[in-house]
């Protein structure tokens, strides 16, 4: 199994470098529309925002049962995630799976964790989306029944309504059901992280805007509600990878109100290249962090959880010392 990890580790690494690499020649032409001091700035919005999106999943996996350190929840997600380059978006949440077995985290949970923070996401992004209505209207309004999802993914949300479809997920899996119900803090905790990520993003793409016209903060809120409802459009191209070209689509057509067809086209793959170069220097990231971690732990002694059943969870008294040693 082990292998098996590498191996999936290896091929989605290579599609992520595919993708930056093959976008290169496009992007490089379009960053010299805007001013350096735009791009940093714009960049830095989007690692702040892959910030409070990866606190948005980590508080859905810690409302399901034990809680795990936060750098080894961040690696899950971090690097599990980078699977959304392969085309067909389920090799994310194999890759999330087999990086929380690794820590002894039961892969019903990660699945359930997976499409819970999957739906908060949904939820936030039409919470958001509903200030690019205007756009929606007048250039998109095929995508208006996305809206309808709102209501539904609000139920969802509901801590009774998540405890029982969890547990009803883990009864399928032949998993004893969620021993706690879900808690309101999680659910606004997550929600709450997960609103300022695509606010996060909203500005990111708003400085890249800033930096060929003199935008307003009517314009911030029209770019912000574009960015989110771009996700969730991207997120139902599910065969794309990552949804590629559904996302730009909408972001065009927002940026169009202010920018050039050909500026706006720009802009967006340059966002795209933004997104991706996050992603894979927070897996980097992630992954060095837990490498230095896993020599402090070798060095105190530690439970060898390859050697654990399959899908067990760890004892609540291991993870506790995870905890400890991860100075949380």
């Amino acid at each position: 199994m082990l292998t098996l990890r590498y191996v999936l580790l290896a091929v989605v690494l290579g599609f992520a470098a595919y993708y930056l690499i093959s976008q290169w020649n496009e992007v490089s032409q379009a960053i010299k529309l805007i001013a350096p001091a735009s791009i940093i700035v714009s960049f830095f919005f989007v690692a702040l925002g892959l910030g409070f999106g990866t606190v948005s999943w980590i508080a859905i996996l810690n409302g399901l049962g034990h809680r795990i350190p936060i750098l080894r929840s961040a690696q899950i997600l971090l690097v599990g995630q980078l699977g959304k380059y392969v085309p067909g978006s389920v090799w994310s949440y194999v890759m999330q799976m087999e990086l929380g077995r690794q820590y002894g985290v039961a892969r019903p949970r990660i699945l359930i964790t997976a499409l819970y923070a999957a739906g908060v996401g949904v939820v936030a992004s039409l919470i958001l989306g509903s200030l690019a209505l205007p756009v929606l209207i007048d250039d998109y309004p095929q995508l208006l029944w996305l809206f309808a999802l709102l209501p539904v993914g609000l139920i969802c949300l509901h801590p009774k309504v998540m405890t029982w479809l969890a547990s009803l997920t883990l009864k399928l899996f032949r998993r004893p059901p969620l021993d706690h119900e879900v808690s309101f803090s999680v659910v606004l905790r997550s929600l709450g992280a997960a609103l300022a990520s695509y606010i996060c993003y909203g500005i990111h793409l708003f400085v890249l805007v800033n930096s060929l016209v003199d935008p307003d903060i009517g314009t911030l809120i029209l770019l912000t509600g574009a960015m989110s409802i771009g996700f969730t459009v991207g997120l139902v191209a599910f065969l794309l990878p990552s949804g590629l070209g559904a996302r730009e689509a909408v972001l065009i057509g927002a940026m169009g109100m202010l920018l050039t067809i050909p500026q706006a086209a720009a802009m967006s793959v340059v966002s795209r290249m933004m997104f991706t170069l996050a992603d894979i220097l927070a897996a980097g990231a992630a992954v060095l962090a837990v490498i230095i971690m896993r020599k402090r732990l070798a060095s105190e002694g530690s439970v060898n959880v390859e050697a654990l059943p399959e899908d067990s969870e760890l004892p609540a008294n291991v993870a506790n010392d995870y905890q400890r040693t991860d100075g949380e």
